[in-house]
């Protein structure tokens, strides 16, 4: 895309004027919370240095320590040549939990999160030459913050792996102008060719006097290859417009309109350029998908076309940087994997993936599940801090095609009692609802695996590691496991009491998870654990059959891509060096595709 810059944060929102602020930095532990009594935000001693963005826990940060530090402290400079016309923005791409952040000595904000992007305006604060950056992060093993597959006690369990404290995504300096684009949202309407644009900006003033107000025009150009396929101009008269802007061009594509798809993901050009009285003001780069989704008739549409899905469940761990993926090269790498090994999508497991990785399965064509970071606890915290983070999120990531899904509640964490307890059947019903006043075109999973509300696919988690029992449970069974008086995995009901199935989509959304010994400690994985290829294999490819040859099932997600820390039910080791020949499953996921196309 003419977007692109290697390890730029943010692709679907693109100017040339940053500055990337991994690396270095100085490093302390405030294990007493004396730093911001004692002035640290001035400065403070330290022997310590970390590797930014990767947090203390891991090997790459430098340091490498696992033990919970719940008060963290950063500190570096930076030479700026600070222009009086223009903004200066500090992005935070991730850094849990609670962040603050001063520029020489004065506070610039703070924010409480884990996964989504903090920003701070720190113009006013900056200065020509010179600066002091100093961040303070709070940690803890509360479970009512979201923290997705983080123990919340002193050693892992289960599979729950070492606590990421601090900063964990890229920290970057953005120049912006006075007045300037802030965001925008990217809307496909397949059905009319069209794309609805909607921008937002910042700094527009009202007028210059009563009787001569500014005169601000957002124009822009959609190409896609090197043919332009339109131009546009409209006037702006608020912080916020909208437009539609027609696309058919039968010269150059079929039907007149490139679409997505998985197979074959093209991508439209989007430039938009900010006026002030007739003189560019900013510019930024971007681009969007044409693609429609839909359910209907127990079948998920994409672009009116039924698709069946062959997940991967994906939770984007990596040996020595954990969360954090080493570079963006990693990133490109587990996409090209997981297509080699002839799935079509993944299902990104407890964690809001870099938007570097969304960008990429934009353009490879990897269909991605969109999955919030669970909390454990339900109190009115938990509600606030869950709500929050999540509307974040599904703003920040809307517009990548790639996201066919969310998936805000997974297996009833965070909600133990949503079976039955009104209240938090009712909070899913909220989350539901409220991501759909956002996001009109995605299904929205409320509760992924299990005790569904009102979930627009039924998804259901079935670890049962013999073909021959899957098939007679979900044929002999199906109408009591949608009636929601048999458990489908021997302990949970498809649907929380009060609720039924109402013909949507059915997906095993969990399944496999086949342990495949690699001889360390304290491992684990789901059923009995394999010792080689061949048994592997074997089982592999009986219970995914036995997924596939149900005609009512929409698609499946496999457990998973690779080990994580104990567990050892991945496809590859944690470092991603295939446990089995990836042609092998390949051949099992692709040949019976040939099913249900």
């Amino acid at each position: 895309m003419r977007s692109y810059i290697k390890d730029y944060p943010r692709p679907q929102l693109v100017r040339s004027n940053w500055i990337n602020l991994n690396g270095q930095w100085d490093f302390a532990f405030d294990d007493e919370n004396v730093g911001t009594q004692s002035g640290w935000e001035k400065g403070f001693d330290t022997e310590l240095s970390i590797m930014v963005p990767f947090t203390y826990e891991t090997a790459m940060s430098g340091i490498g320590r696992e033990e919970a530090h719940e008060h963290v402290w950063y500190h570096r400079t930076l030479e700026l040549k600070k222009d009086k016309h223009k903004r200066y923005i500090l992005h935070l791409e991730g850094s849990d939990y609670l962040t603050k952040v001063w520029v020489n000595g004065k506070y610039a904000g703070s924010h409480k999160g884990a996964y989504e992007r903090a920003s701070f305006d720190i113009t006013e604060i900056a200065e020509n030459g010179t600066n002091d950056i100093t961040i303070t992060v709070e940690d803890s093993f509360s479970i009512r913050q979201p923290r997705g597959k983080q123990r919340w006690i002193k050693d892992n369990f289960g599979c729950w792996y070492v606590q990421t404290t601090g900063i964990w995504k890229t920290v970057w300096l953005e120049e912006v102008p006075e007045q300037y684009i802030k965001n925008i949202k990217l809307t496909p309407d397949l059905e009319n060719s069209s794309i609805k644009i909607e921008a937002e900006f910042e700094g527009l003033p009202v007028s210059k006097t009563a009787k001569e107000p500014f005169i601000y025009a957002l124009k822009g150009e959609i190409s896609f290859g090197e043919t332009l396929i339109r131009s546009f101009c409209t006037s702006v008269n608020s912080n916020h417009v909208t437009l539609d802007v027609k696309l058919t061009d039968y010269g150059e594509a079929e039907w007149g309109l490139h679409t997505w798809t998985p197979e074959n993901p093209e991508l439209y050009d989007l430039s938009l350029t900010l006026e002030k009285d007739g003189a560019e003001t900013d510019n930024i780069l971007s681009y969007f998908g044409m693609r429609s989704i839909r359910t209907e008739n127990g079948q998920f549409l994409l672009n009116g076309v039924p698709i069946y899905q062959r997940l991967i469940l994906d939770q984007g761990y990596w040996k020595d940087s954990h969360l954090t993926p080493p570079g963006e090269d990693a990133l490109i790498d587990d996409i090209d994997k997981i297509h080699q090994l002839g799935f079509n999508g993944l299902r990104k497991h407890m964690k809001t993936e870099d938007e570097r990785f969304l960008y990429w399965c934009d353009v490879k064509g990897m269909l991605v599940w969109s999955e919030m970071a669970a909390c454990y606890d339900y109190d009115d915290e938990a509600v606030s801090n869950f709500t929050d983070e999540w509307k974040a999120i599904v703003r920040q990531n809307y517009n990548h095609p790639c996201i066919i899904t969310w998936t805000p509640f997974n297996e009833s964490w965070g909600i133990h009692e949503v079976s039955t307890d009104r209240m938090q059947q009712h909070f899913t019903e909220g989350i539901y609802h409220l991501t759909k006043s956002i996001d009109g075109m995605r299904p929205v999973i409320v509760n992924d695996g299990w005790e569904h509300t009102v979930s627009d696919i039924l998804t259901l988690h079935e670890y049962e590691e013999k073909g021959e029992i899957f098939t007679e449970r979900y044929t002999e069974k199906k109408d009591e496991i949608l009636a929601g008086t048999y458990a489908h995995n021997k302990a949970n009901m498809a649907f929380a009491k009060g609720y039924s199935y109402s013909g949507q989509p059915i997906i095993i959304s969990e399944y496999g998870g086949i342990a495949f010994s690699t001889n360390a400690e304290n491992e684990w994985g789901y059923g009995n654990t394999v010792s080689d290829e061949d048994a592997f294999i074997d089982r592999y490819r009986k219970i995914t059959e036995a997924i596939m040859n149900l005609s009512y099932a929409a698609g499946f997600c496999y457990t998973q891509v690779s080990d994580v820390q104990q567990e050892v039910n991945g496809l590859m080791t944690i470092d991603r060096r295939f446990k089995v020949d990836p042609e092998k499953i390949r051949e099992i996921n692709v040949q019976n595709n040939a099913l249900h196309r």
